[in-house]
């Protein structure tokens, strides 16, 4: 399987388990996150820690996240970015798009707070 999904409360956690985000997956990524990313949640957390390259299909399934959990205005949190993404994300300035933690516990942890 390339990726598991948790809720807590009304936040999704989608973790990815592969070594990459690529072309391969991003396909049933996308469409994972159209089930996923309903009204009523409230925050989707994507656990990136397993990933540690991504192409452009990768990246534009996380823009599909980003631009569908907007519409509801909820944030889409990603957690554990190794530094090979962290740095593909600087150079195409993702980074500014997404909130980013080290953790989903650092991540919820935040989500709590609010």
């Amino acid at each position: 399987m390339h990726f598991a999904v948790e809720q807590d409360d009304n936040v999704v956690i989608f973790t990815i388990r592969e070594p990459r985000l690529d072309a391969t997956i991003a396909g049933d990524v996308k469409a994972e996150f159209l089930i996923l990313c309903q009204p009523d949640v409230e925050a989707l957390i994507i656990d990136l820690t397993a990933v540690q390259a991504c192409d452009s299909a990768g990246l534009s399934a996380l823009l599909l996240a980003q631009r569908v959990m907007g519409e509801s205005g909820a944030p889409v949190v990603l957690a554990g970015v190794q530094p090979a993404v962290l740095n593909l994300m600087k150079i195409i300035q993702h980074d500014r798009v997404y909130p980013m933690f080290d953790s989903v516990e650092d991540a919820l942890a935040d989500l709590q707070e609010e």
